[in-house]
């Protein structure tokens, strides 16, 4: 009898559920492999200029939410949204001590976007805090061949929202070869 037909015989003798598990746990193993990329992380424009503006149809904001995690927790009452209950639950997550809810109290945003030409585009968050009245800060993540559907979080908490305030006007863009290709902003941004 040949090895082959062994290790199949060997196989066979498994119990179905054992063999189940294998198979499940060999799938999860090539499913995390592939998902092994890293998220680009935003960082801070020092100085920043607003670049020329030239919008292209090939990019485009599809969806923005803004989440303020407010260190004074809502008064919970029967008609409160789960949805509110559930989503400072899931900022909050992990943060086991007072000084890590602090870290994480702040503005979130996330940006749903696309781009249907592979190209590096970066997404630019201006925006504008209480106490800094008219400074505009910005944050940039940068991503390489961003052709499809993307997810970006850009998030001011912890000390840069106790020392400087809440987010009160912002502008978003998508920036291809030093132009402003697709633009989303605040009420308040001028």
């Amino acid at each position: 009898m040949s090895r082959r037909l062994r290790w199949i015989d060997t196989e066979a003798r498994l119990p179905f559920h054992a063999r189940v598990v294998k198979n499940v746990l060999l799938l999860f193993c090539l499913a995390l492999a592939g998902c092994a990329t890293t998220q680009p992380r935003p960082y801070q424009v020092v100085n920043p200029k607003p670049p020329p503006i030239a919008l292209d149809r090939a990019f485009q904001f599809r969806k923005i939410e803004e989440y303020f995690l407010d260190p004074v927790p809502p008064r919970l009452t029967t008609q409160t949204n789960a949805a509110v209950a559930f989503e400072r639950n899931y900022r909050l997550f992990g943060a086991i001590t007072s000084l890590d809810q602090h870290m994480l109290y702040g503005t979130y945003f996330d940006f749903y976007w696309r781009a249907t030409r592979d190209t590096d585009v970066r997404l630019r968050l201006e925006y504008r805090q209480e106490k800094l009245h008219a400074l505009v800060q910005a944050r940039e993540v940068r991503y390489a061949h961003a052709r499809g559907h993307h997810h970006t979080e850009v998030a001011i908490i912890g000390d840069d929202f106790f020392d400087d305030g809440r987010v009160i006007a912002w502008r978003a863009s998508l920036i291809v070869g030093g132009r402003i290709v697709a633009l989303s902003r605040s009420y308040l941004w001028e």
